[in-house]
């Protein structure tokens, strides 16, 4: 393996982590600041306020781009085998 095929293939791994993760993450994100936001307005500080909205929607967004989350791990892995098989 040659370092220019390494080094592609470890940008798009990397590159396809990203945006796999980063609407999972983001949207996490910004439902805890909402709860955030709420619990310092009503000041109600329970533990299960923090955690059951952001898992619930955190299942939601996994449910909406699951499909395409996997896709692109597919695709990912069907690229990296066709880099690795025209090499030999």
């Amino acid at each position: 393996m040659t370092i220019e095929v390494f080094l592609d293939v470890f940008g798009l791994g990397i590159k396809t982590l990203l945006t796999v993760i980063l609407p999972p993450l983001l949207i996490s994100l910004l439902v805890g600041l909402i709860i955030s936001i709420f619990q310092a307005a009503t000041q109600i500080n329970k533990q299960t306020l923090t955690f059951a909205p952001r898992i619930i929607v955190l299942f939601l967004t996994l449910l909406f781009l699951g499909g395409w989350m996997m896709q692109s791990l597919i695709d990912l892995a069907r690229n990296i085998l066709e880099k690795y098989i025209s090499m030999i």
